[in-house]
């Protein structure tokens, strides 16, 4: 025991005082410092890109907010057969971009601006698949000889909204990974059945994964349009895109090529939807153009807002302005409560991507409204009216919105405006919103068909029977039993027979009063107390707008139906979502409320919603 002491400080000597501050040893010679971080992954990004001027803008912005360090990232970039100005655009970007990035690698190809054997700019014909397919080679095996340890394919309208995507991917540990990107409709960059052949096949798997009901980095056998590749795997050496093997009989294609090729080395191809990574459009039809991609890219832009922040463009590319006007509207209105500031700005910014103007239109806030003023305004509820789904009488939100939407009424009788637009701010737009719109009024009024008010978004109560097609007019129905005022056209004549029926002293919510003025309201006891209910009504077929959340939602918030009673500013009326019958319906109606003997226009197939 009495020996232990010089044994134990002989041992500390010895040993040092290990890694701590300034790692100092015993003697000079054991002193170190310690090591350096490793530096980040060297990236290529390979961008192709034809007619992609509507997108790029966008697209480019998104990958210049990419979190992982420029000077470790190379660009390899593409342009083919364009007959717009993505060439030029590119050719600019790059040039103000090249000192921040590693390396750029430029191939443009302004001639010619077809292929021989395509139908149009939409087509795939075997001559640009296998164009495409020499392309995406070409940047394979240039990432390839500059020793890069990814490389990233990325769509020319692909926008990655998170910046940690590059990151999150590498993060999986897989020789090839995909991000899975977000679109209007089920289609995403991802299969999750390919039959012997090549071609897709449906599983049961394919929604859960899109909807995100199951998360997780799951092994499929397709994947597309943006994914990464670790160049470090040996079996990555096998990857090719041109040419295809010898025994190779699938579809000539150049994803469906790659994939055979993957299959081939045994490397697995994995869709990761742990996060929101980004947004696509929906592949349009073979026989659309250019104007059509524009507009559906642009609806791909509208769509990120819904949740998301605007995917604003590369600082480094010149936007044209835009040029928005009232779609031959006398008045387009949108109703905002001055609270709702998120709501307005969100609004106002997708009206103005689809060059639409608006007059703001401040909403009454039912909450901020005393009975002193309620009752100066003549305003008594409809006698024996209860909310149907809650049973309760009527809210201060919903005497809110009803004021609001009756001020708009009002304006457009003192205006004497022809026809007026009138959006509430919780709305989403469907693709291409403003030439539907446009076509459906240009039709309507050339066959001289008298109208009131025409919604644009509702939901249809009636479900049992199919509403009637309007003849010579394609997508318009006559609007039956319907709840919601997100979006509709009205007419002068049909704002002073909203007003001539003094609505205020015997209010119910503005959508119920609706279907009473069109006298398509189910309840005698609410239509008996308006006896002149001749207003003619009809609704888009399908419809152009529908909300940005439904009950029972992430995200939802009402401000009509969480409020206080109108009279009684002691009753909250909140909702329990997990016992609403509101939310238990909501998808029945959404499935059920469709007519499908409507005349259709050529727009609304244009979009493929197939996989």
């Amino acid at each position: 025991m009495m020996a232990a002491g010089p044994w134990a400080l002989l041992l500390v000597l010895a040993l040092g005082s290990g890694p701590g501050p300034g790692a100092l040893g015993y003697f000079p010679e054991e002193r170190w410092t310690p090591e350096s971080p490793l530096l980040p992954p060297r990236v290529t990004v390979a961008l192709l890109a034809r007619n992609a001027a509507h997108a790029l803008p966008a697209t480019l912005g998104a990958l210049e907010r990419l979190r992982h360090p420029k000077e470790r990232t190379a660009l390899w970039v593409a342009v083919d057969h364009s007959v717009d100005n993505t060439t030029a655009l590119l050719r600019g970007w790059l040039m103000r971009v090249r000192g921040l990035y590693h390396r750029v690698e430029w191939r443009p190809l302004e001639e010619p601006t077809s292929y021989p054997d395509e139908e149009g700019p939409k087509h795939w014909s075997p001559m640009r698949y296998e164009h495409v397919m020499k392309l995406r080679q070409a940047a394979l095996e240039a990432a390839r000889a500059a020793w890069s340890d990814y490389l990233l394919f990325l769509d020319a309208d692909n926008v990655l909204t998170n910046p940690d995507t590059l990151g999150l991917l590498m993060a999986e540990n897989k020789t090839l990974v995909a991000p899975m990107l977000d679109s209007r409709a089920a289609y995403s960059n991802f299969w999750c059945g390919m039959t012997a052949q090549g071609y897709y096949r449906r599983t049961p798997l394919y929604l859960p994964v899109r909807r995100r009901e199951r998360r997780g980095c799951f092994a499929v056998p397709m994947v597309h349009s943006t994914f990464l590749v670790d160049l470090r795997r040996a079996a990555a050496a096998a990857l090719r895109f041109h040419p295809p093997s010898p025994d190779y009989t699938w579809p000539f294609d150049d994803i469906i090529a790659f994939a055979f090729a993957c299959r081939r080395a045994e490397v697995q191809m994995f869709i990761c939807n742990r996060e929101v990574y980004g947004f696509l459009p929906v592949p349009l039809r073979s026989h659309s153009t250019l104007q059509d991609e524009a507009e559906s890219f642009l609806h791909v832009l509208l769509e990120i807002m819904v949740k998301n922040p605007p995917a604003e463009p590369s600082p480094h590319i010149w936007v044209p302005p835009k040029v928005p006007d009232k779609m031959g509207f006398d008045e387009v209105f949108l109703i905002n409560l001055r609270r709702r500031a998120d709501r307005r700005a969100r609004m106002l910014r997708t009206l103005q991507e689809q060059e639409i103007s608006c007059k703001l239109m401040e909403a009454v806030d039912g909450k901020a409204m005393n009975s002193s003023e309620v009752e100066a305004l003549g305003i008594r509820m409809l006698p024996g009216y209860r909310d149907p789904y809650h049973g309760r009488p009527l809210t201060k939100g919903e005497l809110g919105c009803f004021l609001s939407h009756y001020r708009v009424w009002q304006e457009i009788a003192a205006r004497g405006l022809r026809k007026s637009v009138v959006f509430e701010d919780d709305l989403r737009f469907e693709i291409f919103f403003k030439r539907r719109l446009m076509t459906l009024m240009q039709e309507l009024e050339a066959e001289g068909i008298p109208w009131d008010l025409i919604y644009i978004g509702r939901k249809r109560m009636q479900v049992e029977r199919p509403e009637k097609a309007v003849p010579r007019v394609r997508n318009l129905v006559e609007a039956d039993y319907s709840y919601w005022t997100l979006g509709y056209v009205l007419s002068l004549r049909g704002a002073r027979k909203l007003l001539a029926a003094e609505p205020l002293p015997k209010m119910l919510p503005v959508d119920e009063f609706l279907p009473v003025m069109f006298d398509k309201h189910p309840l005698t006891e609410y239509t008996k107390h308006f006896p002149t209910r001749d207003l003619v009504a009809f609704s888009a077929e399908p419809l152009l707008v529908f909300p940005t959340h439904y009950t029972g939602e992430d995200g939802y918030v009402s401000d009509t139906e969480t409020s206080v009673l109108w009279d009684d500013e002691a009753t909250a009326t909140d909702w329990d979502r997990s016992r609403s019958q509101k939310m238990r319906e909501q998808p029945e109606l959404r499935r059920e409320a469709r007519n499908s003997d409507v005349l259709q226009s050529p727009l609304t197939s244009a979009a493929r919603d197939e996989l």
